[in-house]
């Protein structure tokens, strides 16, 4: 294993999820005093595990046919773009 990747890969998608709407979500899912914490903490962390798995799979899939070179750029052009435009609409 890749502990490089693997601490990376943690980080970007911890800090993307703070304050996400998904994290609000299930703060108010688990706000209900007549709902269990563990229920709420079990579903949102297995949507959460199928979310990265789909992801995963069609990364594996779109790999085959861009490259890696290609996939970078637009990343970064992606996450560039998005960054302006949450500037722009604040």
């Amino acid at each position: 294993m890749d502990y490089k990747i693997l601490i990376t890969v943690f980080a970007a998608v911890f800090i993307a999820e703070l304050g996400d709407k998904t994290q609000f979500a299930t703060l108010l899912f688990a706000s209900d005093k007549d709902v269990s914490k563990f229920t709420v903490f079990i579903g949102a962390s297995l949507a959460l595990i199928l979310a990265s798995g789909i992801a995963v799979m069609a990364g594996g899939v779109v790999s085959q046919y861009v490259s890696e070179k290609f996939l970078h750029y637009m990343a970064g052009i992606g996450f560039v773009g998005i960054g302006i435009w949450t500037l722009i609409t604040a």
